[in-house]
This record gives C-alpha cells, sequence and structure tokens, in this order.
C-alpha cells in the first residue's frame, strides 16, 4: 500500500473539504493505522517507525473520532514541535473536515492561554518575550564580569535552555549537570553556570521581559496554583494528540499533565530510535514508560515503512541490530511497502577532498539523466564539513543550498579568520603553512581538537577546515600566502551566489523530519559517526540513532561514504564508522561479489559494496550502482520492449531539440519496461514517473503496452 503525497499547508486556507464517512476515513490507512484510528477510551501509544505514515494515522483517527461522534473537534489539540509540522498537521484535517481541531506547539498552544490567563492571575498585559537570550544572558556574564565571545555565549545560551526545560533552580543546576555529565561549559565550571543562571533572572526581571521557556514555565505555575485556570483549561481540552513524544522535554511532559489534570485521554507518538535531541533536553523515557504512567494505556506499532526500498530499510534495521540498552530493547523493525530498489552503496576514498570529488561525481551523473538537483541530499555529522562538498557543487555548476547553517564562509568565524590572513600576507612569510596555523592559532584554532561540543567545537572545526585547505595549497611548489588567501577568496566569490532550488546540504540534526529520493550520507567515520566527544554508552548510543535517522531520509538510492584521510597525502588513519561493522557483515549485506571482501573499483581509490541483483557480481560505474545491475547482465524486461520505448521517447522529442531525458530517462524506461504497468495508478509507481510524467504521457505508453504485451502473448501460443 503506497500512500499518495501529502501536500504543504498553505499559506493562505482554503475552503474546509466536506466531511468524509468513516468507513472512507479507515480505507485509506493500513491495518495498524485503522487500529490506531479507532483505539478511544483508554490512554494510547503509538511507535512509529520512521517512513511509517504517523502523521497520516493520527491526522484520520481525529477526523475518525469526529465522524463518528467520540469527539467534539472543539475539545481536540493536537500537539507537535515545530511551527511546520502544526501546519501541516492543520493542512491534513482541514483536507479531512476537520478543520475546526487545534493544532499548535507546546509553545504556541501555552502563550494563547497565558494571554488569556494572565490578567486574570497577575493583573495587567502579558510582558513582552524576549525574541532571542543572547542580548539577556550576554548581560548577565557582563555583570559578572566573564569575558564571552559570540561562540562561548552560544554555548551558555543552549546550557540555560537545558536547565530551564529540565525545570532546574540555579541552586539545583550544579548537581544536576554533574549527573548529567554535563562539565561547564566553554571554561566555565557549573558554579559559575549557576551564577550566570542567577544573574540572567535578575536582567529580565528589571527589563520586564519572559523568555520561551517562561511561558511554558508560567503556565505550569498557573495550572498548579489556581484551580479556576486549571477547570477552565480542561473544560476547553478534552483529548491531546502529542507528536514527536521521544523528544518531549521535562517542563513540556509537566505541562502535558497539567492539562490533563486526573484524565488520561492522551494519545501519543514517537519512535525511541530517533531521540537525538538529549543534549536540549529531550527525554524518550516519557514514550518508554507511558505504559506504567498512564495504566489502562494501549500500545500500537507501526512497522509498515512506505518511504525508502527494501535495501533501504533494511540497512537501517541492521545499524539498529547492533543497538545497546533501551534503544534496542524497544526498537521497531520496519518492513518496506515498497519494491525493490538498487542496493545502498557503501564506499571509502582515501581522502576529503575525494570524497567530495565522488559524491559531486554521482549527483553530476543524477542530474545529466534528468533528476532533480532537489531530488538530492548531503547529510553530514558536522556543519564545518560542508565546505569540501560546497565547493565540489560549485566546480561541476550544480546549485545548492545549506539548510540550518550558513555557508561555509559566510560563517563569522570564517570571515574573521579571513580578515586575519589577509593581513597576514604584508608580511613575508617563509613558511605559509606555519604562518597559517600562527594566524588562526589567534583565532581559536588549536592542533588538538576540544573536548567539548556545541558553539566552540563548531568554530574549531570552521577554522580546522581551514587549515585542511590551506595545508593542500600550499603543498603546491613554490606556494605563498598570498597564494593561500587568493584561493580562498575565490572559493568564497564563487560559493556566494544565491541558490533558489540545487542539492540540500545539511547536518543530520537539520535534516530530522525531511526525505529526499536521493541521500548520500558522508563523513561515515570513527570520529565523525559517531563524533569524538562521545565517550559513554548513552553518547555512543545517541549518535547511532543520528545515524539511523540520516540513513532512514533517503526513498530510492542511498550511498554512505567515509575517507581514510583528511588532506591528499596524509596517511589514511580513519576507519569507517563502528556502525557499519553490523551493515558489512550482514549476510544481505551490499558486496562486491559473494563471499568476497571489498574491493578497488579504481575510481578515484573508491571502496564500493554493491552487487548486481541479476548476476551477484560486483558493480562498478555509478550508473550501473543506481540501477542495481550491470548493463551487460540478461535484462529482466525484453529488450525489443526497452528498443520500442526508447522510440517512443524520440519520436516525443523529435524536433523539438529536448533531450531525451527530458520526457523519461533510460532507468524510468527500463523501470517501466520491467514492471510493465496495466493502470495509471501502476504507471505512477514506478520510480522516475511522477503525475506531471503520468499527465503528459500515461496514456500513450499504456497503449504501447498492451500493444507489446499483447504481441508477445500472441507470439507465445504460435509458438
Amino acid at each position: 500500500m503506497t500512500h499518495p503525497p501529502q501536500s504543504a499547508a498553505h499559506e493562505t486556507p482554503s475552503a474546509p473539504a466536506p466531511p468524509p464517512d468513516a468507513e472512507s476515513i479507515l480505507a485509506a490507512l493500513d491495518p495498524e493505522q485503522q487500529e490506531v484510528a479507532r483505539s478511544f477510551g483508554t490512554p494510547l501509544c503509538v511507535l512509529a517507525g520512521a517512513g511509517t505514515g504517523k502523521t497520516r494515522a493520527i491526522t484520520h483517527r481525529i477526523a475518525y473520532g469526529v465522524a463518528t461522534g467520540q469527539l467534539d473537534p472543539r475539545h481536540v489539540l493536537a500537539v507537535t514541535f515545530t511551527a511546520k509540522a502544526a501546519a501541516e498537521m492543520r493542512s491534513r484535517l482541514r483536507d479531512l473536515g476537520v478543520p475546526a481541531v487545534q493544532a499548535r506547539t507546546f509553545h504556541a498552544a501555552a502563550l494563547r492561554q497565558l494571554r488569556h490567563f494572565w490578567p486574570r492571575v497577575v493583573g495587567g498585559g502579558m510582558p513582552e518575550i524576549m525574541p532571542n537570550k543572547f542580548p539577556g544572558v550576554g548581560e548577565a556574564c557582563q555583570r559578572l564580569h566573564m569575558s564571552v565571545d559570540r561562540a562561548a555565549l552560544r554555548d551558555i545560551v543552549a546550557e540555560v535552555e537545558w536547565s530551564r526545560v529540565s525545570m532546574l533552580t540555579p541552586e539545583s543546576y550544579p548537581e544536576a549537570a554533574t549527573a548529567a555529565k554535563r562539565p561547564g561549559v566553554s571554561g566555565f565550571d557549573s558554579r559559575s553556570i549557576a551564577r550566570i543562571l542567577t544573574q540572567y533572572e535578575e536582567v529580565k526581571k528589571e527589563r520586564g521581559v519572559i523568555d520561551f521557556e517562561d511561558v511554558l514555565l508560567h503556565m505550569v505555575g498557573f495550572l498548579t496554583e489556581r484551580a479556576d485556570v486549571a477547570r477552565e483549561v480542561r473544560s476547553q481540552y478534552r483529548h491531546y494528540v502529542v507528536d514527536e513524544y521521544q523528544d518531549v522535554s521535562a517542563l513540556q511532559h509537566t505541562l502535558l499533565r497539567l492539562w490533563l489534570g486526573s484524565g488520561d485521554d492522551v494519545c501519543v507518538v514517537g519512535d525511541a530510535a530517533q531521540t537525538i535531541y538529549t543534549f536540549a533536553g529531550a527525554r524518550a523515557s516519557y514514550l518508554l514508560d507511558f505504559p506504567r504512567e498512564f495504566k489502562r494505556a494501549r500500545t500500537i506499532r507501526l512497522e509498515r515503512n512506505y518511504r525508502s526500498t527494501p535495501q533501504i530499510v533494511r540497512m537501517a534495521n541492521t545499524v539498529l541490530d547492533g543497538a545497546r540498552g533501551r534503544t534496542r530493547d524497544s526498537r521497531l523493525t520496519l518492513v518496506s511497502q515498497r519494491e525493490a530498489g538498487p542496493p545502498p552503496v557503501v564506499e571509502s576514498f582515501a581522502d576529503d577532498p575525494a570524497e567530495a570529488d565522488g559524491v559531486a561525481d554521482r549527483i553530476a551523473a543524477l542530474v545529466a539523466e534528468g533528476r532533480p538537483a532537489a531530488d538530492v541530499a548531503i547529510l553530514f555529522r558536522t556543519n564545518s564539513q560542508s565546505e569540501a562538498f560546497e565547493q565540489a557543487l560549485t566546480a561541476r555548476g550544480i546549485g545548492y543550498l545549506v539548510r540550518g547553517g550558513d555557508r561555509f564562509f559566510e560563517r563569522q568565524e570564517v570571515r574573521r579568520a579571513m580578515v586575519a590572513l589577509r593581513a597576514a600576507t604584508r608580511v613575508e612569510q617563509l613558511d605559509p603553512a606555519r604562518a597559517v596555523r600562527d594566524v588562526l592559532s589567534q583565532q581559536g584554532w588549536s592542533q588538538k581538537a576540544p573536548e567539548t561540543t556545541g558553539a566552540v567545537r563548531d568554530r574549531w572545526d570552521s577554522l580546522n577546515a581551514l587549515v585542511s585547505l590551506a595545508d593542500t595549497i600550499t603543498s603546491r611548489p613554490g606556494a605563498t600566502m598570498a597564494d593561500v588567501v587568493r584561493e580562498l577568496e575565490e572559493r568564497a566569490e564563487a560559493q556566494s551566489a544565491p541558490v533558489v532550488d540545487g542539492v540540500t546540504l545539511a547536518s543530520v540534526h537539520a535534516a530530522k523530519g525531511l526525505e529526499w529520493p536521493v541521500v548520500h550520507v558522508v563523513g561515515a567515520s570513527d570520529g565523525l559517526l559517531p563524533i569524538s566527544m562521545a565517550r559513554t554508552a548513552a553518547e555512543i548510543e545517541e549518535e547511532r540513532r543520528l545515524f539511523y535517522v540520516a540513513l532512514t531520509r533517503a526513498r530510492d538510492l542511498l550511498t554512505v561514504s567515509w575517507s581514510a584521510a583528511r588532506t591528499p597525502g596524509a596517511r589514511g588513519s580513519r576507519k569507517p564508522s563502528r556502525f557499519l561493522d553490523g551493515v558489512l557483515e550482514h549476510p544481505d549485506a551490499p558486496s562486491t561479489a559473494p563471499g568476497a571482501g571489498p574491493r578497488r573499483t579504481g575510481r578515484r581509490g573508491a571502496t564500493v559494496y554493491a552487487e548486481c541483483r541479476v548476476c551477484g557480481q560486483g558493480l562498478v560505474s555509478p550508473r550501473e550502482q543506481r540501477i542495481g545491475r550491470h548493463q551487460g547482465c540478461p535484462a529482466t524486461a525484453a529488450h525489443t520492449l526497452i528498443e520500442t520505448l526508447r522510440a517512443w521517447r524520440r519520436e516525443r522529442t523529435r524536433g523539438s531539440g529536448a533531450p531525451a531525458y527530458t520526457v523519461l530517462t533510460d532507468a524510468a524506461l527500463e523501470a517501466i519496461a520491467e514492471r510493465r504497468p496495466r493502470t495509471r495508478a501502476e504507471l505512477l509507481e514506478v520510480p522516475g514517473v511522477g503525475p506531471a510524467k503520468v499527465e503528459a504521457f500515461g496514456g500513450e505508453l499504456l497503449e504501447l503496452l498492451a500493444a507489446e504485451t499483447g504481441d508477445a502473448e500472441k507470439s507465445q501460443e504460435t509458438s
């Protein structure tokens, strides 16, 4: 069962659809989703794996409850974690004919209530909300005579937020930080952070403002201390649905329990294997312990994956096979509902530039075949990894956009470093490589990476990437400091053009909740995945979950790569990520030949683990790896049918001057020949054939296929 794609929320609300009948609502769901839709009367925990249609399940549940009279839409509150997710849920509910249901983020729901009750509880208007904490926390540090730069300030702000969503006071923070293994921030110990927390509260009080955490904290206070407020809220909302429940913090959980009061009419949805925000206060224990907290609770598991091919799902499942602790105990085993696709490719490169070029070459080949660049994503662990891929894509004329962060040369620490490097060109440098290190050392770079996370590590990573670039330039005979700066400026200029459509570059954290037809997970080596700062068992398991999230963003094609060294010519000391151990040892793992280990392909030193679906031998070229078989292998579709389809395509583009792939790519034609669809719905399921293609060419293709199939059957009868 393949679900149709859901449209994004419209900026201008459209007229609500007429309410569908209850049976038609259920008809759009698979058996487990139908079970979710029918489950009322007890607390419900929906464990929903990646790509299993959780939003579809919970929105249809609400619609079914309204259609059958079990829910009053005016008394339902659906809670999500992002404004985008809330808008998507409202759009789907509107399409299902239930626009009266409120779908909001925790903060938006609490803010609406706080504005309503503030005049009654406190008196006067509600204080202004600070747009961000940086000015307030910065002033708190100044008052304490603590000197902090912007990178350190970012880390301190993040720690302030963690302490507040964890419902800690300045007095309780040091002990809690020690218990959570948070050993200070940017050189400040827990006692110093506690002083900053105290002073930050004073700054807000003097300015007469509150922050976003205060919105939730004040509502917790109102609901706890004022029975009239609690009664009014509980009479307004009687049924709650909470999405992404694995990301709930202590503060959000407390607020939800106060909203419910003594009631338990709540449905929560989540996946413990996608818990990747514990550093920000998320606690998967609320999801995993839901049946203990709500004694009458029922649990339903959604494991049918509609997003990814069986090969991609198998690889993701294998990564979780190696999990430890509660991640393993609570895991869901995904089962792909799609037809088979090309096996994932796992490859290694000699160095970082080779990896970037290899990935860019693959993408360029896809684009040349007609694949839109927007179908492709490159996912990495840290933002500093993006520069090499930005450069490689730019060199090939492929547009890109960076999600969740600035482009490399637009980052503040990189801009400052460039100014310092330009100044250094005024003095003759006998050893430019040494000079670069001396200059960047004054900007915060050191030979050894800092043993911390957050902005300080991000800044070091960016500066270290500049060192790597400079090493590449200064390795050329006769290179000078001026050559280093000139090439860096050229790279910055080449990557400064605005891009509207292109390949997405994103950290895995920024990619959460998104998906693409083609995904490249890069830098999959120990030290990056898992990150070197992850040392405890819990931290390693979070890194495993992060890798799992990265893999499950892919729909059709997945490539995982790593490089043995940072710079060309350096000693290859890196090892593939430990999370790939189970993948490469799995009986169904992609390999170069049955029973054989990895072999060199001769393509930029890449080691490729991918096998032909027909003969089982190793695949070499990028195109062979994409279609999943050797070009010399016997095709499963008749050769004459493929030639007929190509002749039809040539006729379609004759005289227009348009490339043949603008009609349909070779891969799409081969897939059509293999599957031989008989209806428009079956044609729409063929990879590379979207609604627009079906609308334009569907009738002709189906007529041609029917004629060819009929001829083949007659030929068989005659023989």
